[in-house]
């Protein structure tokens, strides 16, 4: 997909608003980010990865390129749900998780306790 579809994409789902760009330092930051965490903090997953910010990019653009700000959320439905969605925003992209990281965390460990 080509970046401006991609733009497009995001502005449509409503995952940022009209008008905002991306660094050109993105793509190797988001790269980067995948081979640390080449995992869903929710669920485990390896497909479907999206880095997520913590903060919200159109809200806090300053921290877009920030280690600290990214959290790495699939977009699998792996156990049933889009944890990106589900977990980085609430079931609707207009909306941001302040506890991502505290929610994915405590929900990585219901996960891998469960008995099958």
């Amino acid at each position: 997909m080509t970046k401006l579809l991609k733009n497009i994409k995001d502005v449509v789902q409503g995952k940022a608003p009209l008008g905002s760009l991306r660094s050109s330092k993105w793509s190797k930051i988001r790269s980067t980010h995948l081979n640390l965490h080449p995992t869903c903090a929710v669920c485990s997953g390896t497909k479907s990865l999206e880095v997520h910010h913590i903060k919200p990019f159109h809200q806090y653009p300053e921290l877009e390129l920030d280690p600290n700000n990214l959290i790495t959320l699939c977009e699998s439905k792996s156990y049933g749900i889009v944890c990106h969605l589900a977990f980085g925003h609430f079931g609707d992209y207009k909306l941001s998780n302040p506890t991502v990281q505290a929610d994915s965390l405590f929900w990585n460990k219901k996960l891998k306790g469960r008995k099958k």
